[in-house]
């Protein structure tokens, strides 16, 4: 069975620009479409963004959308998501997933990682 596989959280400040990244193993998630959501403490998860097999891109309209951008590289095999301007709102939890795109934006993909934490100072 695939896994996803985050990195590139850390601690920054305000203003700053952050780039994570989504590796995946295993089928189907070598094929399979990808997104990203965040939790805070005492949320529930919140979709930002996805991008399909084809390069097809989708943004949560909960978002201020300029601030995100979903990209990929299907030879490598990863997605990435970069945040600009990033806000102490941002502090978060980000999970890759992997899912059906319409899942993945409006239901509870299938598959997740284990999520990389994002802090933002003020």
């Amino acid at each position: 069975q695939g896994q996803l596989f985050e990195s590139g959280g850390g601690s920054v400040q305000a203003g700053e620009s952050l780039t994570l990244a989504c590796s995946a193993s295993g089928r189907p998630l070598d094929t399979y479409n990808r997104g990203w959501y965040r939790q805070t403490p005492g949320h529930e998860r919140e979709f930002i963004a996805a991008i399909t097999w084809s390069g097809e891109t989708f943004y949560s309209e909960k978002l201020e959308k300029e601030r995100f951008t979903i990209s990929k590289d299907n030879a490598k095999n990863m997605v990435w998501l970069r945040i600009d301007n990033l806000k102490p709102e941002d502090t978060a939890v980000y999970y890759c997933v992997g899912d059906f795109v319409d899942t993945i934006i409006n239901g509870v993909p299938k598959y997740w990682g284990r999520g990389t934490q994002v802090t933002v100072s003020a």
